[in-house]
């Protein structure tokens, strides 16, 4: 900030522009260090108020209280004159303070009443006190008076009057009885703020002899009693005139005023307007009691404006108006009104508001550097306007010495270039007549270099987005000037989003994550520089991310409130949890989990709003949510039956508690006492908003209502049932339904029907009268009356005729109404003839029409339910005998003539025959007709096999297909290549007769696998196809596979077969397999049986062919699960075998470690030294160009499988089963298909010891002549190198 002040003469005035620092105090800071050898002007700390009222009976403290540095000293004035302590041995002035204590034992406390003053003063200024007013408290008593007894009429108005000695301070009044209990106040009787008690009128209850008013003076805790006031009160019109008038003429105490009812008037204050004044920041009690009969009641309103709610408040039943923080805006008219039923009355009182001085801004301490500039202001308001004299050191400023560096202007002090030396105490006195207002305030001159006050390496902490302040507060004279820099930069913060405030403070206004790291703060001034280090770490906000939802609840139900939260992770979070704001009840159903409230067997009590409060150091986040709880509504209640008439009853009801879930409807139900006591029936449903139903009834029942609630929930209880409603007997309403006429026997009608319910009867006596007659027959109705029964049988019909039948209720009270007739047939019997003139049309080999005439109707006899088809196949047309097989019916229903018969065989002879069938059962069949079917294709052959696979041929073998479907033409054979990519190449094509069932395939490729496609012939076209593939055996001249043209196709059926499995040792197994599928990525994975850990998993070999795999390290005696595996490239599984289970052999308990036996360690010794020796031997020997007989053994026996080295690598040019041979997917490995590496079962090439071929079949060890060293991907780290002496004697180390 700018501190550099300017004068400027202009007009031959001297103009001051004070900037910034001159309206800105320097506050002395509070911290003991910086406090100690800084000098510093008196300052009053403690004083006792100015109107300071003691108890007589205790000693007088009078408090003055001050610092500075150095310490000041003190003295008292009183009354204006100095106040010598010394010279008065019953006060005493506190060490080290100017505080009094005055002893008044023995002396009267009015000798020390007066004003007091106090002076505090050092070398650098004096400090004056307010002027304490010191009084005595006083509770004088009651002067004697002699109290008559007050005779009122009943009705009028009366004042009792208190009028208590004056006290200091004043007393409070109240009034009570003899027996110290207070006096009942209402409307009509009140006391007022003087003390008096008014009645608006008397009563004859009224008439007491203990009226008595009490003062409590607070100081002296005192309690003084007035004489017992005696109030008679007469009603005049109970006592003859003349003793009327003997009281009027002989007690003057009789108060005169009308009795009677009257409009209201005021007895306090009186007249129609007042006066009252009140102070600013005071209590202001406005006051209004009127009489009258009936006793008014009285109503306030402020007729300039609105009474101030909120500092407003009614007392004395509502006859005081109080306001409390009295402002200007107060003053003004308030009108009281007072009414009763005859009238009104009105009174405005005029509040004028007056103002002791107070401040707008009180004079501050100032602390300056030499030659610089400063303020002192003194700024007050008051009504009237207060007069301000100022005063330096005590003096008032006229007095003083003349100082050309001071200038007073009014309120204000200013001090320009000023000197060392010259710091004072000023002092304003602001006064009117309501008060005075006094205040200190020090200018101290120093010269002090600056002090950063802030911790030094404090961490703030502020969560994103708020705001930071980092503080610098500093101490200096002159002030110092705050410069801020962040981390290592140089530049100073004083731009976006960087504000310094004026006390050093660094605000972030919206603190980001790029904001955290280390700040430093200079404070400099002219006299040094200091530096302080503070650090920003700026967090992320606590957020509630799943907030908790409004929940619906059946009671005795869970609920769970879910409040998932993220927070910083460097902060500590506090889940808490609240009901309806409060604190959760202390019941085990509710149960806090880290992201979570659960409820349990919700009960209504837990109705509320449920909040999570997530709080970490810095910030806090919640989130509430509504918990209802619902349930089955309570059943209805006060059931009444209204509207009672024959057929109708209205019935209404009161709804029970729907518990919190709206009734959606009424279920009304009913019992009849008469037909099913015990029994209820749902009769009808009305809307939940509805409370009644109008019934209609049925007659002859014994009614009885009950109503359930239907909510969301469920359904209530039953309602208790209604009062019983009996409806009267009538003739039935309705007939029985369901009448059928159906034949059991072909000679008989059975007529039946469902019998109505009791409640249809309609009355007693209910039978049912049945009636029937031949259709299209002229013939009269016959009829038969029948109870308690659902049929009736007529006997006697003829087979199969149409009758017409009708059933009728009939009871005591009369017939139903007249039934409709229904058609019924009498029964039926089987069929007499056959349908005649079959036909059959054969469209192809496998299906044929057949046609037949229809049987007539009367053969039928009964209802035609169609046509029944039987048909067999009697044999192929290639066998002469006959091979009947099983007989397959079709059924066509209604009265059809023609008819398909499908899934026939082709070439083959059949046979069949019809029957007619009715309801009773089946006629007799038709003659036998045979038919025959054409030839068709033929089916598969039934095998195609691959022998005698040579290099460059080999051998098909096939059988004819079990069904010829017609005469053989032949076969054809098509084949085609299949490179080591799936690829395949050109097809070749051969046709062969049917008489021949094999075929030698010569001049086919070396090594190469073929897929072969067969099929049979006959007239009609080929049959299905079936295939099979074939490797013919690798030329072992050549190693470069010859090309071929094809086309990719992807193998298809099992990647795997032959998967076997073996123990070695008690610590692994030996897996097997053949492979023909395209991906590399095959694993074998193992897990223990029973286990719920992951499968271990072994990368091998996916090359296609026969492989091995060796897994160590299993526990023995453990029993595993294990398979084969292949993954695609994102660890998919595509294939998978099934599973085997592998059981090791548990270690033998007696087993010794041969390693701790002497005559093991001897032995080894021994085989070690013999080692030694021969390899001294081998060395001679070799360095003589001998060779090892094993070499000899192998250029003597040259194995056909073993290629020889590759000159460009070292390698062998030995066999590798390749993917060269992989299955067609879907195609079946033939079982001479595989080429095998030798024929050997026992090879250690199968037990994956030497997969790299290193150890050949006869025990050679031909990896030493191979100059490689290979490792093993199974192996780790295990050479595979051929074994050597040096090797040998190694492993026995």
């Amino acid at each position: 900030m700018d501190r550099k002040r300017k004068w400027v003469l202009s007009s031959g005035a001297l103009l001051v522009i004070f900037l910034g620092r001159m309206t800105t105090a320097l506050e002395v800071p509070l911290d003991p260090k910086v406090l100690e050898g800084l000098p510093q002007p008196p300052t009053i700390t403690h004083q006792s108020p100015k109107d300071f009222i003691i108890d007589p009976r205790e000693n007088i403290l009078i408090y003055c209280e001050a610092k500075g540095k150095p310490h000041p000293s003190f003295s008292w004035t009183r009354n204006g004159t100095h106040f010598d302590v010394e010279k008065d041995s019953k006060v005493l002035m506190k060490p080290s303070s100017g505080t009094l204590v005055i002893d008044i034992s023995g002396e009267k406390a009015e000798a020390y009443e007066g004003i007091y003053q106090c002076t505090a003063r050092n070398e650098h200024g004096t400090a004056v006190s307010n002027n304490i007013f010191i009084r005595q408290s006083r509770s004088p008593l009651w002067s004697k008076e002699r109290k008559e007894a007050i005779m009122v009429q009943v009705g009028v108005s009366l004042v009792l009057q208190c009028r208590p000695p004056a006290g200091l301070p004043p007393p409070i009044i109240f009034w009570m009885d003899n027996n110290f209990q207070r006096l009942p106040q209402n409307t009509r009787v009140s006391q007022a703020l003087n003390g008096d008690l008014y009645f608006s009128n008397v009563l004859l209850d009224d008439t007491r002899n203990d009226y008595i008013c009490y003062a409590r003076f607070p100081h002296t805790q005192t309690i003084q009693q007035k004489q017992p006031i005696t109030v008679k009160v007469l009603d005049m019109d109970a006592i003859n005139e003349t003793v009327a008038a003997l009281y009027n003429y002989t007690n003057n105490l009789f108060v005169d005023s009308p009795s009677g009812e009257r409009r209201p008037s005021f007895m306090a204050p009186l007249g129609r307007s007042s006066t009252q004044m009140a102070l600013r920041g005071g209590v202001l009690e406005l006051e209004c009691i009127a009489e009258g009969l009936p006793t008014p009641e009285v109503s306030w309103y402020k007729e300039s404006g609105d009474l101030p709610s909120s500092r407003m408040s009614f007392h004395n039943f509502q006859k005081t108006l109080k306001i409390a923080d009295v402002m200007e805006a107060d003053a003004g008219d308030y009108r009281c009104t007072a009414k009763n039923s005859l009238g009104s009355a009105h009174h405005t009182i005029k509040v004028n508001v007056k103002a002791a001085p107070f401040w707008i801004s009180a004079p501050r301490n100032l602390i300056l550097a030499p030659k610089e500039t400063g303020i002192l202001t003194c700024r007050v308001s008051g009504d009237p306007k207060p007069q301000i004299a100022w005063s330096v050191n005590g003096v008032p400023i006229e007095n003083s010495p003349k100082d050309t560096s001071r200038k007073v202007e009014d309120d204000t002090v200013i001090l320009s270039d000023v000197q060392t030396g010259s710091s004072a105490v000023y002092q304003c006195n602001a006064s009117n007549e309501f008060g005075y207002l006094l205040a200190n305030a020090f200018v101290n001159v120093l010269a002090e270099a600056p002090r950063v006050l802030t911790p030094p390496n404090n961490v703030y902490q502020v969560i994103t987005n708020n705001p930071a302040f980092l503080d610098c507060a500093s101490f200096g004279s002159p002030i110092p000037t705050i410069t801020w820099f962040k981390d290592s930069q140089t530049s100073i913060l004083n731009r976006d989003p960087y504000v310094i405030h004026n006390n050093g403070t660094l605000e972030i206004n919206v603190a980001q994550s790029l904001n955290s790291g280390k700040y430093t703060c200079i404070a400099s001034n002219n006299l040094g520089t200091r530096e302080n280090h503070v650090y920003l770490e700026v967090k992320e906000p606590t957020r509630i991310l799943a907030q908790p939802e409004y929940m619906v609840v059946q009671r005795n139900r869970k609920a769970v409130f879910e409040c998932k939260v993220k927070h910083d992770p460097t902060l500590i979070p506090t889940m808490n949890w609240l009901k309806d704001n409060g604190e959760l009840p202390d019941d085990e159903r509710f149960l806090v989990d880290t992201d979570s409230l659960t409820i349990n067997e919700v009960t209504e009590e837990d109705e509320g709003t449920y909040t999570c409060v997530m709080n970490t150091t810095l910030d806090q986040d919640s989130a509430s949510a509504m918990l209802t709880v619902v349930e089955e509504p309570d059943p209805p209640t006060d059931l009444e039956l209204t509207d009672q008439r024959e057929r109708s009853v209205q019935l209404t009801w009161i709804p029970g508690d729907e518990h919190n879930s709206p009734t959606q409807k009424f279920l009304v139900q009913y019992e009849d006492l008469l037909h099913q006591a015990g029994v209820w029936h749902n009769l009808t449903e009305e809307e939940g908003t509805k409370t009644t139903a109008h019934l209609d009834l049925s007659p002859y029942a014994y009614y009885s209502f009950r109503v359930l609630a239907v909510n969301h929930v469920g359904f209530s209880q039953p309602s208790q049932p209604s009062r019983q409603y009996r409806t009267n007997p009538a003739a039935p309403d309705v007939n029985p339904t369901d009448v059928h006429g159906v034949g059991t026997e072909h000679n008989n009608l059975v007529i039946s029907w469902k019998e109505l319910t009791g409640l249809q009867s309609n009355g007693p006596g209910l039978q049912y009268k049945v009636n029937w007659r031949q259709k299209d027959v002229e013939e009269d109705w016959l009829s038969e009356t029948v109870a308690n029964a659902s049929k009736y049988v007529v006997s006697g019909t003829p087979t199969f005729v149409p009758y017409e039948v009708k059933v009728q209720a009939v009871n005591d009270y009369g017939n139903g109404p007249a039934p409709e007739a229904v058609v019924g047939y009498s029964g039926e019997d089987v069929p007499m003839s056959a349908p005649e003139s079959v036909q059959v049309l054969v469209q192809n080999g496998t299906l044929a029409e057949v046609h037949w005439e229809p049987v007539l109707t009367s053969m039928v006899r009964g209802r035609l339910q169609g046509y029944k088809v039987s048909y067999w196949r009697e044999r192929s047309l290639h066998q002469a005998e006959a091979q009947q097989e099983e007989q397959q019916v079709l059924l066509f229903s209604g009265n059809r003539t023609d008819g398909r018969l499908p899934g026939l065989k082709p070439y083959s002879l059949y046979t069949l025959n019809i029957r007619v069938v009715n309801g009773k059962g089946e006629g007799p069949p038709s003659p036998n007709h045979n038919f025959e079917t054409p030839e068709g294709v033929p089916g598969p052959p039934s095998f195609l096999r691959i022998k005698n696979t040579d290099m460059d041929s080999l051998t098909l073998e096939w059988g004819p297909p079990q069904d010829n479907n017609g005469r053989l033409t032949g076969y054809t054979l098509k084949y085609q290549p299949v490179n080591s990519s799936n690829e395949l190449g050109p097809v070749e094509e051969m046709m062969f007769p049917a008489n021949e069932t094999t075929v030698i395939l010569a001049d086919l490729k070396y090594s190469t696998r073929y897929k072969f496609y067969f099929n049979a012939k006959t007239i009609k076209g080929s049959g299905p196809t079936i295939t099979e593939e074939a490797v013919t055996i690798m030329d072992e001249a050549f190693i470069q596979q010859p090309i071929v043209d094809v086309f990719k196709v992807r193998p298809i059926g099992p990647a795997f077969t032959n998967v076997n499995s073996s123990v070695v040792g008690e610590e692994g197994a030996v897996i097997s397999w053949e492979y023909f599928g395209p991906d590399k990525n095959v694993y074998v994975e193992y897990i223990v049986e029973n286990s719920k850990e992951d499968w271990t998993k072994e990368f091998v070999n996916g090359s296609s062919g026969s492989q091995t795999h060796l897994i160590k390290g299993l526990k023995p005696g453990t029993s595993y699960r294990v398979r084969l595996v292949v993954k695609d490239h994102s660890e998919a599984t595509i294939h998978s075998t099934e599973e085997l289970v592998i059981t090791l052999p548990a270690m033998k308990s007696d087993q010794v470690d041969l390693a701790t036996q002497g005559w093991f360690i001897g032995l080894m010794c021994a085989i070690a030294l013999l080692i030694l020796v021969l390899l001294i031997i081998c060395f001679i020997k070799r360095n003589k160009g001998g060779k090892y007989p094993v070499k000899e053994k192998e250029d003597a026996h040259q194995d056909p499988e073993i290629q020889p080295m590759k000159d460009d690598d070292g390698t062998f040019g030995e066999y590798s089963d390749t993917e060269d041979h992989k299955p067609l997917k879907g195609s079946r490995t033939p079982s001479n298909g595989t080429v095998k590496r030798d024929d050997s079962d026992d090879s250690l090439v199968d037990y994956g010891e030497g997969g790299d071929g290193q150890f050949n079949e006869d025990g050679s060890f031909i990896g030493q002549y191979s100059g490689k060293k290979e490792k093993d991907t199974h192996e780790g780290n295990e050479s595979s190198e051929a074994p050597s002496p040096v090797n040998a004697m190694n492993s026995f180390v």
